[in-house]
């Protein structure tokens, strides 16, 4: 089996050290070179192209967002950001993702050895899902986006860690519906895709996107900018409305909550869940409870397996699921491990997802 090959492009001296000693401990990764700039990265790739890109934004002589730009256009490569992310650069970092780049790691402006030592396990599974990602796609959905309509190693921890399981709260029949989203890598593009794509008068929406913290509020204002719905970050006790999309905050699980008819949200914090926080098991669960067969849920694109037993828990109390197809996922990771588990009612192209959430009455 060969190594994924990672080229590590950051003006840190400490963030290239680090990475590479974190990165050459896992068998199936080499680091093979690691550069200051991206002038002194072209003469690493002129020998052996890499397989994945550790890429950071602000550097010298040129910028990472036009080193990504540049290798898209030349010849399309896994890129994973690592940028500290502040109040200016968020939005800079948010575009690296609409051009290309398929997943972002934050690090601090402080503490950084430390940070990225514990962090450690997210490069390595940044890494891997950034190597079996098919970045072809990601440009075929971003140019989709500019064509559509306008409208240590962490515990693998359960839902039950913030939300056990019991006794369904579900009514039978509610006037409001809900739509519960679950997606990680290829899904800023993905998301875009399908929220464009509603009218007013679509279902409320609960949306778990695997993002870092301080990043998911510029998303959501982004989606909101170009959607005909509108779209916000959570904020606890949303309520979940239509024509409506809310999305979950990076470093805070997401639950829905049932009062009376009406179906709000919380904001939660809590241990990882199938090493992540917000988790989509944890969202699914919480709406398999509350909504039951009011509700769908739709996994999307994304490395690993978190959703799919709490899809499993939605299709058992009632609600209808989908999973996004492997021709449209830019990684067939969490779709297709629902689908194994019997969690999917029915298996939709990117561009029809769209259309089974307006069929929701």
């Amino acid at each position: 089996m060969n190594k994924i090959g990672v080229l590590i492009v950051d003006d840190s001296a400490v963030v290239r050290t680090v990475l590479t000693d974190i990165l050459s401990k896992d068998s199936s990764i080499e680091v093979i070179g690691s550069a200051s700039d991206p002038i002194f990265a072209q003469k690493y790739m002129e020998k052996r192209w890499p397989d994945v890109i550790i890429l950071d934004i602000e550097m010298p002589r040129m910028d990472g967002l036009t080193f990504l730009k540049k290798i898209m256009a030349e010849r399309p490569t896994p890129v994973v950001i690592c940028s500290t992310l502040t109040k200016e650069g968020t939005t800079t970092t948010f575009e690296a993702l609409r051009s290309g780049a398929v997943d972002i790691i934050t690090k601090p402006e402080i503490g950084l050895k430390g940070f990225l030592e514990e962090t450690g396990i997210q490069f390595l599974n940044a890494v891997k899902g950034a190597a079996s990602a098919r970045v072809a796609k990601v440009q075929n959905i971003i140019n989709k986006q500019e064509q559509a309509k306008p409208l240590g190693v962490a515990p693998k921890l359960t839902a039950d860690a913030i939300l056990p399981k019991g006794t369904s709260g579900a009514m039978s029949t509610t006037t409001d519906k809900v739509v519960a989203i679950g997606t990680s890598t290829g899904g800023t593009q993905a998301l875009e895709i399908v929220l464009k794509s509603l009218p007013k008068t679509s279902p409320g929406i609960v949306v778990v996107q695997h993002m870092p913290e301080n990043f998911t509020k510029a998303f959501a204002n982004r989606l909101d900018s170009v959607c005909e719905i509108s779209v916000k970050e959570a904020e606890d006790g949303d309520r979940v409305l239509p024509g409506l999309a809310i999305i979950a905050r990076g470093n805070r699980h997401l639950t829905l909550t049932r009062s009376g008819a009406q179906y709000r949200v919380q904001v939660v914090d809590g241990p990882l869940v199938s090493r992540h926080r917000p988790s989509v098991d944890v969202l699914f669960r919480s709406v398999a409870r509350e909504a039951g067969a009011n509700a769908m849920g739709v996994i999307m694109t994304g490395m690993g397996d978190d959703g799919s037993s709490g899809l499993l828990e939605m299709r058992e109390a009632g609600a209808y699921t989908l999973a996004q197809d492997e021709e449209t996922c830019i990684v067939y990771g969490m779709p297709a491990e629902a689908v194994k588990k019997g969690a999917v009612d029915k298996i939709v192209s990117l561009y029809e997802i769209h259309k089974e959430i307006q069929k929701l009455k």
